[in-house]
């Protein structure tokens, strides 16, 4: 990826594919002597093994810097400070969580600003270099959507979230799954679009007389894949508690269950 070698960062992806994790989890690596590991990614052996290799090339680890505490991004943190024999310093920094340094909307860390870019998870932060390139987590990704957690005002901390990112006419994005995104802007007018396009749909289908979790979901998310069906009730959640804090909700339709698996 020849975008990124002016700013000198490196991708290592996990090997972890899925429908929610696309190609894998990116595990993003940031300068060197010493460099910056965004999101360390799940603990496989062989994954770990490679980011730390990376590291070392780079001349040694400065922290660890986690866009929300999801494990498929967060879960190798101990393991690759065990394979770099780290046991103090240099800082896990997150939102929240049992991390050395906590950190929140406009702080500084190193050469990187965090943003509050909440939806997917109420902690996720995106965090900008260079006022040019965003690691964005899932907030972003590469290629399709991402689910929205039905956490209070998610769905419109989400969009501000994203509106706020275009403001910053970014260079580059490098998402926590799928590729780079050479044209960020174009990239988050899509998912601007996308939100706005739901939440049309899921208007038109209670317009229709639509009220229960399955009829919602087969109007307004026809075109979602089986195996996605757990997320997209997910977000649809989130949706109705948006129409809801906006007094757009009627009071009869039915209102999914916050799942056991969303941590």
């Amino acid at each position: 990826m020849r975008a990124l070698d002016p700013h000198d960062v490196a991708l290592v992806r996990a090997d972890n594919p899925g429908p929610f994790t696309l190609s894998g989890t990116n595990t993003w690596i940031v300068g060197r002597e010493p460099a910056w590991v965004i999101d360390p990614g799940p603990a496989l052996p062989a994954h770990v093994e490679a980011v730390a290799a990376e590291v070392e090339r780079r001349g040694g680890l400065a922290t660890i810097m986690l866009t929300h505490d999801h494990p498929d991004h967060a879960e190798g943190v101990p393991a690759l400070r065990e394979r770099l024999r780290i046991d103090r310093s240099p800082a896990v920094v997150a939102a929240r969580g049992a991390v050395d340094m906590h950190v929140g909307d406009g702080e500084r860390v190193g050469p990187f600003e965090a943003l509050a870019t909440p939806g997917h998870a109420p902690d996720h932060l995106t965090y900008v270099l260079d006022d040019a390139i965003a690691f964005t987590g899932d907030a972003v990704l590469g290629e399709g959507s991402v689910f929205i957690a039905p956490d209070p005002g998610a769905l419109a901390g989400y969009l501000a979230g994203l509106e706020r990112l275009r403001e910053r006419g970014l260079a580059l994005i490098c998402p926590g799954h799928g590729p780079l995104v050479e044209d960020p802007d174009a990239k988050l007018a899509e998912y601007v679009k996308h939100r706005r396009a739901r939440e049309r749909a899921l208007l038109d289908a209670l317009a229709a007389g639509a009220h229960t979790i399955d009829e919602l979901l087969d109007r307004a998310w026809a075109d979602a894949p089986a195996v996605l069906r757990a997320a997209t009730t997910v977000t649809l959640a989130a949706h109705l508690d948006k129409l809801a804090d906006e007094g757009r909700l009627p009071h009869d339709v039915e209102r999914p269950e916050r799942p056991a698996w969303l941590p």
